[in-house]
């Protein structure tokens, strides 16, 4: 199984990002994901997570302004990213919530930037 994060881009603060992430199987059935981020000399932290059923969690630092949700049928987790601001830019990955972790990936980039 892969994974492959996208949607990321430069905004201004206050602006809005959705990032998505595709699955070539049908992991999402089966396993909680989650959404990480690493900002430049950080270390890697998860910001969101969903259950197989549904269930969400978020970090102190997003709740109220990240939604993650999934779409079963087409493999796909997504993070819908309101009120940005700078302390927001980050390398955003998708992985499992437990080990065995999938392969991380290249991420996609998010600037939170005037």
């Amino acid at each position: 199984v892969q994974l492959q994060a996208s949607g990321g881009g430069l905004v201004q603060p206050g602006g809005s990002l959705r990032l998505s992430c595709a699955a070539s199987g049908s992991i999402f059935r089966i396993r909680d994901m989650g959404w990480y981020r690493q900002a430049p000399g950080k270390q890697r932290e998860l910001v969101a997570s969903i259950t197989s059923g549904g269930s969400t969690n978020y970090a102190d630092s997003v709740k109220g302004r990240f939604t993650i949700s999934r779409d079963k049928a087409n493999h796909t987790v997504y993070l819908q990213m309101n009120s940005l601001n700078p302390e927001d830019t980050a390398v955003y990955y998708c992985n499992t919530l437990r080990s065995p972790f999938l392969s991380w990936g290249q991420g996609t980039l998010v600037t939170v930037s005037s």
